[in-house]
């Protein structure tokens, strides 16, 4: 099963299309009373610059170390090896999980997402690759199944059920298998950072893209509003997909295979960071930046009841994410968890409301 973004994000454009009207028709209270706001050109640029490519430059260098740390323990299979390979998959999962506030763009089109980021892992496939003589070559490895490879399968080959694999139980034909998927991850993530700052193929980068909306000849954004609205969306589909599709789907399966990082016991971590990409294209900085020119925040008005009402919605979704008893493949089939499960989905979906109803009419005005 792919990850849920692109159904989600199908999903959202009638929410964004009600926006419009709802704003158009100044049918809410909320609509009427919002103050006149003009988006201004260095809200994107400020978007581009110091939340998307700082975030995907730290996956492209987080997914380049964990390349070289699986090289390492293939080189010497040591427990201090498995332990610094382990440690690097958890630090890409960081810049990769805070990038899931804007899965548009080269992300979507090129299909870097799925190929990135899909499970659960298909194992009885995967069996049949480690059972196979097939060489695993970079071609071969980038043409499997997105189930096949990934963050996922690296992570299924690195700490097994239950997280309890141990050095000893790694056979050759698995440290192959796992060098060549995390070759392959590293050239996606380099691909991916290229896509939205290099030319590549005669594309211009897609960060000139973004910030060029509204100038003469772009079609992709013909106005401000336009790219706006994108990183808007953007939000509102990465809080639809955490309360209502990574936290949902397995809870209401009481299923595990259906939980995402379920063999890192990373999920809970996953989610955070989700919700802190919600929070860094809010305030228009990514972690360790700070925002120069228009920010969502500056759109919505700083230090404004709204302002303080979405800053302490994103801190109230993290505390009750943070109040999940770990690990979360097991939280979702005690009946000891069920409040606060409940409560973290209740609060991502309150803040996913907050922008759908009082955030986006900003940008569709």
């Amino acid at each position: 099963m792919a990850r849920f973004s692109l159904s989600v994000r199908l999903a959202l454009a009638p929410v964004l299309v009600s926006g419009a009207l709802l704003v158009g028709g100044c049918s809410n209270e909320d609509c009427c009373d919002m103050p006149e706001v003009t988006l201004k050109q260095d809200l994107v640029t400020n978007f581009a610059d110091r939340v998307v490519v700082p975030t995907y430059r730290d996956l492209a260098h987080e997914l380049t170390a964990l390349d070289t740390a699986v090289l390492l323990l293939r080189t010497e299979p040591t427990a201090a090896r498995l332990t610094a390979a382990r440690e690097a998959w958890f630090a890409a999962r960081v810049p990769w999980e805070q990038s899931e506030g804007f899965l548009f763009g080269p992300v979507d089109s090129f299909g870097y997402d799925p190929a990135l980021d899909s499970w659960p892992v298909n194992r009885t496939d995967l069996d049949a690759v480690l059972s196979s003589s097939d060489p695993l070559t970079a071609e071969y490895v980038r043409n499997l199944q997105e189930t096949q490879k990934g963050f996922h399968t690296v992570e299924y080959l690195l700490f097994g059920e239950g997280g309890t694999k141990k050095v000893e139980d790694f056979t050759p034909r698995q440290f192959e298998y796992l060098t060549a998927i995390t070759t392959e991850l590293q050239t996606v993530g380099n691909a991916l950072l290229a896509a939205w700052t290099e030319t590549t193929d005669g594309r211009p980068p897609y960060r000139d893209t973004l910030a060029t909306a509204g100038q003469s000849g772009n079609t992709a954004y013909p106005s401000v509003q336009a790219a706006a609205q994108e990183m808007v969306g953007g939000i509102i589909n990465i809080l639809d997909e955490v309360a209502n599709g990574k936290i949902a789907d397995p809870y209401d399966a009481k299923d595990p295979d259906l939980v995402e990082s379920q063999f890192a016991y990373n999920s809970l971590s996953d989610f955070t960071n989700n919700i802190r990409s919600v929070e860094n294209v809010y305030l228009g900085r990514a972690t360790d930046m700070t925002a120069q020119g228009q920010t969502l925040r500056d759109v919505v008005g700083v230090n404004t009841d709204l302002d303080a009402r979405i800053r302490g919605e994103i801190s109230q979704a993290i505390t009750a994410l943070g109040n999940i008893p770990e690990p979360f493949r097991d939280a979702i089939r005690d009946p000891a968890s069920k409040d606060e499960i409940e409560a973290a989905q209740e609060a991502i979906r309150k803040l996913q409301d907050t922008f759908e109803k009082n955030v986006l009419p900003f940008v569709t005005q």
